[in-house]
């Protein structure tokens, strides 16, 4: 059945001057952000004030109309306030914090949920206003965002063309301004805001497009339930061990299905039952999309669950576990409405659901992006406390996470280490307070104190042994096993220069002389090349090299 298509304000009169005044708005706004944050983006008031030009030009785009201005610039206002406070945060205590990039995107996924509702007069309607009038603006918030964006990019290529051909003729200024940073900016900000106010001028055709788009979407719906269901089935049959031996990316996984699965539950019962699809299979499809989010979730929490019970608590666990619990409230949400239901209301007991649990979602994302929780924290105290009642030992404690992933709280956390009176453990957390910059989490390897390494330095020198100890305790995956330093000399700026032997590599690296400051690694395989000079002498010669020999048999690249 095709959707009817009575938009919200399909009747208003088209308002000519909208891709002007949008074009004319973010076009400045994108020029106004260049010159606050260009070269100066690590300043916070600069991001600060980015971020309120951006979201909130974005704000007044989607919302502003010819006979109501007022109620959606003071939206854009505070949604642009709100944006810049959090940047702001982000920038200024980045280094303090464990989660700045999850708060601020909290705070995007705040707003996008609170654009629809703003749209639908939910402010003053609240709970009373009708799900149709959230519905339809989603959708086309939406399409007209990606057609908006699509024109930006073809915008882009046709100014590429003329800029070629003007070149043809000697002419490279549009060559040359289009690599300037304030133009690229302002033009994106122009062609997006044109399109947009020619698409936000034609709801109608923007209904008809929103039917053919769910139409297409819906084809999906069947495959995916029939899918969903048969994994859960067969999940059951198997154990739900299965999905954590098979992979370690069980949780983002499900959620991900989880998420699918409301998103065409959502295409299936449309705005109303006039509207709902008659087929009784896309009907069946839907209802069993509804079904299994739950159950996804709560696989999801159980995978979750025990990657916690294995590793701890961590700022990104603590953010999943927000989105596992959202999953789990929405999912039981709709098990619910199907409740309340019945055969006849489930579909539009599901609509009324969607509407409480969006709100309630706006209103966690908010809280989470303001600075009342620190996750940081959190984490940090959980890791001690595994530490100091032995669920971990200090061999396999993560010390690179307090001093890098955990924010100001880890650092405080590394620094109470340092001083326990386990002597392991303070030299294990000393050597992380030493290290600069963030082991690779992918690479799993035991802690290791000086005493644990199995390292030769030839000849033998205990003051080179020590600069070697230094970069090794902060970097031990570099010698696994047995490894043997050769001294090589000294560099010219004072640098001690070595060859770090292990396994079947070799590692020439120049460590720095007391005090401890940045190792430099040097690269073999691309020696400085001579240039050809009119009157260079040019012949055919032997040249030897220097190889590190292990057991009489060259390793490596040659070390002249």
């Amino acid at each position: 059945m095709v959707e009817q298509t009575s938009d919200i304000g399909a009747g208003a009169p088209e308002w000519p001057l909208r891709p002007w005044l949008l074009a004319g708005l973010l076009g400045l706004a994108g020029l106004l952000i260049h010159l606050f944050t260009h070269e100066k983006d690590d300043v916070p008031w600069r991001v600060a004030v980015a971020a309120f030009l951006f979201f909130g030009s974005l704000g007044a785009a989607f919302t502003v109309e010819r006979e109501r201005w007022k109620a959606p610039a003071v939206f854009a206002v505070v949604i642009g306030v709100v944006m810049a406070g959090l940047a702001w945060r982000a920038v200024d205590y980045g280094d303090y914090l464990a989660d700045e990039q999850y708060g601020f995107a909290s705070g995007i996924v705040a707003t996008a949920l609170a654009l629809p509702l703003f749209q639908a007069g939910f402010v003053r309607r609240r709970f009373a206003t009708p799900y149709a009038e959230i519905y339809h603006p989603i959708w086309t918030d939406a399409i007209s965002a990606a057609g908006a964006l699509a024109f930006t990019g073809v915008a882009w290529v046709a100014l590429a063309i003329l800029a070629k051909l003007f070149q043809l003729l000697k002419f490279d200024f549009l060559h040359d301004v289009m690599q300037q940073g304030w133009f690229g900016w302002t033009f994106s900000g122009l062609a997006f805001g044109a399109a947009l106010g020619v698409l936000r001028n034609e709801l109608k055709v923007l209904g008809m497009l929103r039917t053919v788009v769910l139409l297409v979407l819906s084809l999906l719906a069947v495959p995916l339930a029939v899918g969903l269901v048969f994994f859960l089935v067969a999940t059951a049959i198997s154990g739900p061990s299965v999905l954590w031996q098979a992979t370690r990316e069980a949780t983002p996984t499900l959620l991900a299905c989880a998420v699918g699965a409301f998103v065409l539950t959502c295409v299936l019962i449309r705005q109303d039952d006039a509207a709902m699809t008659r087929s009784r299979i896309m009907r069946v499809a839907a209802l069993a999309l509804a079904i299994v989010i739950l159950p996804l979730a709560v696989f999801a929490a159980v995978s979750l669950g025990l990657r916690l019970n294995q590793y701890g608590l961590a700022p990104e666990r603590l953010w999943g576990m927000v989105a596992v619990i959202v999953a789990c409230v929405w999912g039981l949400g709709y098990w619910v409405a199907l409740a309340r239901g019945g055969k006849a209301a489930w579909a539009q007991r599901l609509r009324e659901a969607n509407v409480y649990l969006a709100v309630a979602s706006c209103g966690l994302a908010l809280f989470l992006a303001l600075p009342i929780l620190d996750f940081g924290t959190i984490s940090a105290a959980n890791q001690l406390h595994r530490l100091e009642t032995g669920k971990v030992t200090p061999d396999k404690f993560d010390f690179a996470a307090l001093r890098w992933d955990f924010g100001d709280a880890g650092k405080r956390a590394l620094a109470r280490l340092a001083k326990d009176r386990n002597a392991r453990v303070a030299e294990l957390a000393r050597i992380s307070m030493m290290q600069t910059f963030r082991p690779s989490p992918s690479v799993v390897v035991d802690n290791k104190a000086r005493a644990d390494f199995k390292l030769r330095v030839q000849p033998d020198d205990p003051a080179l042994r020590e600069l070697v100890l230094d970069h090794l305790v902060t970097e031990p995956w570099l010698c696994d096993d047995t490894c043997v330093a050769l001294d090589l000399g000294a560099s010219e700026d004072g640098r001690r220069k070595i060859a770090l032997v292990t396994g079947d590599s070799v590692i020439p690296m120049e460590l720095p002389s007391p005090p401890r400051g940045r190792v430099t690694t040097v690269d073999l395989d691309n020696p400085s090349t001579p240039k050809l000079k009119p009157g260079s002498t040019v012949k055919i010669g032997l040249v030897s090299k220097h190889y590190v020999l292990v057991d009489g048999k060259p390793v490596g690249s040659p070390l002249d």
